[in-house]
């Protein structure tokens, strides 16, 4: 590399030289020119001395001359050697500078994407906002090619296709069905493919209706475990350029960083709002929902179960077979209520229920329904039988939730009480509600298909056979005789 010092130098060189051969020049003239002359008058006389001395002195300067001019030559050789590398050299800073100037460009375009995308997806609450960002994304980075996004399922198992984009209307289509199956997600590398008819492609681009294509396949990774694949495909031999390449990466980054973030976040409130043991509601996150609904809805039924003998359970068949019971309960208990209900483990083995717009009787009626349930599933879990005892309230329209479960608790307590498996209403007052009675026309009983056992007329069981399972009714039965 050339410095600044070797060109000054070069240059102070080159004037020292023009300087000295001058000056030299004149000195020598001067110096010569009286051997010329004396020359001249050994060979020469008259009118022929004038040509003759100048003759003289050519030949006397010739070889200085020579001398000169050779020094001056290697003096310009030398300052063009200088020059030349300089030249060179200013050449490639130029080159250099242009390509550095370009690399800033796309560095900085690429920046400006990432920062609008990590923006975007910043500002999207949840994955059905993220996926939109990411299939916007698409169209702006391939606005030509066809491209999706795969990502694993919760087994991790299947792919499925969560966003796609399109010039033609149809996505890729890639035929890869796991994260495992996949050279990209395996890899976790970035695959491109220029045909896929050639040997090293990959084997789920063969045999497309399009035709051979080729393909972009950017891994996509969410908490450093390689859950899906952005794909895209352009016409046979098409290069996808670097730059769309590190869009692609960007967003692959990025938004399995989201959606990482939001899983979690999700986690992190479902396990704090959620049981562990049985996934209902806890205590807390029922309360405040609860109290929301109080607000938002005027009638509101509350009640409270609780297992029957638990302890006794606990006791004789251990632990375990406690917390099947409580996980079977929950169970049952969460299929045979409305979408719109509460339902929350209170504590221990007590659970408690709200049920917006559901009148006592229409409670009633729910978990007579679901006591049936209840005594069918234990029946083919193979567990021991257990049964459940329930208390239900009617929330008053100023009454505060507390005092409405110390209510459903006291409900609770007397069906406890009375003999537990059953299900206690109590009013405003605290007074216990009787189921009503069911009237049933004996005119009308399907005597031949049910085979009548047991009819407690003032009892809350009506117990028979009918194919071979058992019918219970806790009502009060009134029989008529027709009319």
């Amino acid at each position: 590399m050339t410095t600044e010092d070797e060109w000054a130098q070069a240059r102070q060189r080159s004037r020292r030289v023009f300087l000295l051969s001058g000056f030299g020049g004149l000195v020598l003239i001067s110096a010569l020119a009286f051997p010329a002359v004396y020359l001249t008058s050994l060979t020469a006389s008259g009118g022929a001395r004038y040509p003759v001395t100048a003759a003289w002195l050519a030949v006397l300067m010739a070889p200085v001359v020579a001398l000169l001019l050779r020094r001056n030559i290697k003096e310009q050789d030398s300052t063009d050697t200088v020059v030349a590398a300089l030249t060179r050299e200013l050449t490639e800073a130029v080159r250099t500078a242009d390509h550095e100037a370009a690399e800033r460009e796309v560095q900085a375009r690429g920046q400006k994407f990432e920062s609008r995308l990590a923006n975007a997806l910043d500002m999207a609450e949840g994955e059905p906002e993220v996926i939109d960002v990411i299939e916007r994304s698409f169209s702006s980075t391939l606005p030509e090619a066809s491209v999706e996004l795969l990502l694993a399922d919760n087994s991790h198992a299947h792919l499925l296709r969560m966003a796609s984009a399109s010039s033609t209307g149809a996505p890729p289509g890639c035929g890869v069905d796991s994260p495992d199956h996949c050279p990209a997600a395996r890899r976790a590398q970035v695959q491109r493919f220029s045909d896929s008819e050639e040997l090293d492609s990959c084997p789920k681009l063969r045999g497309r209706p399009e035709g051979a294509v080729s393909a972009l396949c950017v891994p996509v990774s969410i908490m450093g475990r390689t859950v899906g694949v952005i794909h895209a495909t352009g016409e046979r031999g098409t290069s996808f350029v670097e730059t769309t390449v590190q869009d692609l990466e960007t967003l692959a980054k990025l938004a399995g960083a989201r959606i990482g973030l939001l899983r979690v976040m999700a986690e992190t409130q479902l396990q704090a709002a959620t049981d562990s043991l049985t996934g209902l509601l806890n205590r807390r996150s029922f309360e405040q929902q609860a109290s929301l609904m109080r607000r938002q809805v005027n009638l509101v039924a509350i009640a409270m179960a609780d297992l029957d003998h638990f302890k006794v359970l606990n006791d004789t068949y251990g632990h375990e077979a406690g917390d099947r019971a409580l996980r079977l309960f929950a169970r049952v208990l969460s299929e045979s209520a409305r979408a719109q209900d509460l339902v929350c483990r209170h504590g221990g083995e007590e659970f408690v229920i709200a049920l917006p717009g559901c009148t006592a009787e229409r409670v009633r009626e729910i978990f007579d329904a679901l006591s049936a349930r209840l005594e069918a599933a234990i029946t083919v879990a193979g567990m021991p039988r257990f049964t459940v005892s329930f208390g239900v309230v009617v929330a008053g329209p100023q009454e505060d939730l507390p005092a409405v479960l110390a209510r459903a608790d006291r409900a609770l307590f007397q069906a406890k009480r009375d003999g537990r498996d059953q299900i206690v209403v109590h009013d405003a007052t605290g007074t216990a509600t009787p189921p009503p009675a069911l009237t049933l026309d004996v005119d009308e009983l399907a005597v031949d298909e049910l085979a009548v056992d047991e009819l407690a007329v003032d009892g809350h069981a009506l117990d028979g056979l009918a194919g071979g399972l058992p019918l219970r009714r806790r009502n009060p039965v009134k029989v008529t005789d027709g009319p």
